[in-house]
């Protein structure tokens, strides 16, 4: 069975460098449209269903404003 990941971003501790987007072997990431509260455009998940939990956006993200979750059971 394949693994079964999760992404929660922190929309607020997001800069929107988009490392975590660059990253990403799936392509699951991509720029948000809305800023947050500090005028960043953050990083958004728009296809939850595919992540496998690499962990490669964790894995760059200089603020560690993303859990990675495994929810292979």
């Amino acid at each position: 069975m394949a693994r079964k990941g999760k992404v929660v971003i922190d929309r607020e501790l997001c800069k929107g460098c988009f490392l975590c987007v660059r990253a990403c072997p799936l392509k699951i990431l991509e720029p948000d449209t809305e800023p947050n509260s500090s005028g960043s455009y953050p990083s958004k998940v728009i296809c939850p269903d595919k992540c496998i939990a690499c962990g490669n956006c964790f894995e760059v993200c200089p603020d560690v404003c993303m859990s990675i979750y495994d929810v292979s059971a």
